[in-house]
C-alpha cells in the first residue's frame, strides 16, 4: 500500500468553502421552500464583457481552421497578451516589465500555491491573520508547519495579526523572515495598503532579504486616488517581490481562468551553499515542466480585456458591484452595525453583533435571513468575531439581502 502525504492531515476540518456549501446544502434540503441568496463565496455573477466574448468565439473559429490553428502553446503565455499587460496594465503605472518576466497562468490561485515549488522548506514564512485560505494551507501541504495549536495557528508559521485595533493592517515582523504574503486590495477585511505602508515592507524586505508574495487580485476595485495598485511602483520592489493578479474578479473569469505571475529577473534568492540564483528562471523552469500553458482562445479574450471597448465594458461590470458593495455597507451601517472594506475592495467585512462568533452569526443569518455570507474565522484566529460579504451578487439579491439583514436586527 502507498503511503500518503500526512502533512495533508494536519489540515483542521474541511478549506473553509466547502464547509459553507456542506452548510448551506443540509439548511437547503431541511427547507426547500427558502430562497438563499449566496453573498458568501466571491463568484461574480454578471457575464463575460461583449468584447471578450467576441474575442473568444473569434478565437474559437481560429481553431476550426488548418491555416490558424492553434495547438501547444509556450508555457509563459502568449507573446500578445504578454505585450498587453505590459503595456496596458503596468505602463500606466510607471512600472516598465520585460516579457520574459509574466508568466500567463489558469488563475492567481493556483500561482499562489504552486510557487512554494521554487523554495525550501525551511524558510521562515509570515502570512496575515485573518487572510485567503490559500497562503496558510498551502504552506501546510508542502511539510512547511507543525500541528495546528488550540487557537488554529500552526507551528512553523509567523502569524501577523490584523485586527480591528491595528486597523487590520500588519505589524512588520520584528525578526527577520525570509517570505511574507501580503494581499491588497485585502481579502477578506477589504482593507488597502498607503504608499508609504508599502515602502516599509519593501524597505523590510531589501534589508533582510525576504521576498514579498504580493497578491494583487483586487486591484482593478481600487477607487481611491493615490492607492497602489502594484507592487513594483514601490522603488526597489523589483528586487524583492513576486506579483500574482488575475482576471477572474477583473473581468469575471473565475469559471474561464486566466491570471498571471511577475518574477522579475533581479529578484534573487539563495541556494544551501550560499550562491545567489535569480528565481524567473526557477519558476521558468517549473512551469515549463509541470503546466502546459492557458489554452489559445482564453489569453485571446484576456488580451481583449484591455482593448478600448473591452476595458470600457469591463469598468461598467466593476462598477455595477462596487455599487453592491456600497449598498451591503452604508445598509448595514445603518442597521447598526460595524462595517469595514467596500470602498476599494468588493467585500464587506463586518462585526458580528452581540459578541456571537463567526460561525453563529453564520448559521443565525442562514437560518433566520436565508442569507449566506463568509465566516472570519474561517480566514484565521484574528477573524473570529467577524465575518465577510461578498459584493458579487446580482442587484435585486444585493437589496434584498440588506433588506432581510436589516429586518432580522432591527
Amino acid at each position: 500500500m502507498a503511503f500518503l502525504n500526512d502533512h495533508y492531515l494536519k489540515l483542521k476540518a474541511g478549506y473553509l468553502f466547502p464547509e459553507i456549501g456542506r452548510r448551506v446544502r443540509e439548511f437547503t434540503e431541511a427547507n426547500p421552500q427558502a430562497k438563499v441568496i449566496r453573498l458568501g463565496i466571491g463568484d461574480v455573477t454578471q457575464p463575460l464583457a461583449p468584447a471578450v466574448i467576441d474575442a473568444f468565439h473569434k478565437a474559437v473559429d481560429d481553431l476550426t481552421r488548418p491555416d490558424s490553428f492553434m495547438g501547444y502553446g509556450p508555457e509563459q503565455g502568449y507573446e500578445f497578451l504578454i505585450n498587453t499587460l505590459i503595456e496596458k496594465a503596468y505602463k500606466p503605472l510607471g512600472v516598465s516589465l520585460k516579457s520574459s518576466e509574466i508568466f500567463i497562468s489558469d488563475g492567481s490561485k493556483c500561482d499562489c500555491a504552486n510557487i512554494l515549488d521554487i523554495f525550501a522548506l525551511n524558510n521562515r514564512v509570515a502570512i496575515c491573520d485573518p487572510v485567503y485560505p490559500v497562503y496558510n494551507d498551502t504552506n501546510v501541504m508542502v511539510g512547511r508547519t507543525g500541528e495546528a495549536d488550540d487557537k488554529g495557528y500552526y507551528k512553523g508559521l509567523v502569524y501577523l495579526p490584523c485586527t480591528e485595533e491595528n486597523g487590520f493592517a500588519p505589524a512588520i515582523p520584528q525578526e527577520k523572515v525570509d517570505i511574507v504574503y501580503l494581499c491588497y486590495p485585502n481579502n477578506p477585511t477589504g482593507a488597502v495598503a498607503s504608499r508609504e505602508v508599502l515602502q516599509q515592507w519593501v524597505d523590510y524586505a531589501l534589508a533582510n532579504e525576504t521576498v514579498l508574495f504580493f497578491d494583487a487580485a483586487y486591484e482593478a476595485f481600487i477607487t481611491e486616488p493615490g492607492i497602489p495598485r502594484s507592487i513594483y511602483e514601490l522603488p526597489g520592489a523589483e528586487q524583492c517581490a513576486i506579483e500574482f493578479r488575475s482576471f477572474s474578479k477583473t473581468a469575471g473569469f473565475t469559471g474561464v481562468r486566466c491570471g498571471l505571475t511577475v518574477v522579475p529577473e533581479g529578484l534573487l534568492a539563495r541556494t544551501g551553499d550560499g550562491e545567489t540564483v535569480a528565481l524567473n528562471t526557477l519558476w521558468n523552469r517549473r512551469q515549463s515542466t509541470k503546466f502546459n500553458g492557458v489554452s489559445y482562445p482564453v489569453q485571446k479574450a484576456a488580451a481583449a480585456v484591455y482593448s478600448d471597448e473591452g476595458w470600457a465594458q469591463v469598468q461598467e461590470t466593476i462598477a455595477y458591484y462596487m455599487e453592491n458593495a456600497r449598498l451591503i455597507r452604508e445598509g448595514l451601517q445603518d442597521a447598526g452595525l460595524t462595517v469595514y472594506g467596500g470602498i476599494n475592495a468588493p467585500y464587506i467585512w463586518l462585526k458580528a453583533p452581540g459578541g456571537m462568533t463567526s460561525w453563529d452569526f453564520f448559521d443565525k443569518l442562514l437560518s433566520e435571513c436565508h442569507v449566506v455570507g463568509t465566516p472570519g474565522s474561517g480566514f484565521g484566529p484574528s477573524g473570529e468575531g467577524f465575518y465577510r460579504l461578498s459584493a458579487f451578487g446580482d442587484r435585486d439579491n444585493v437589496i434584498e439581502a440588506v433588506k432581510r439583514i436589516r429586518k432580522n436586527l432591527a
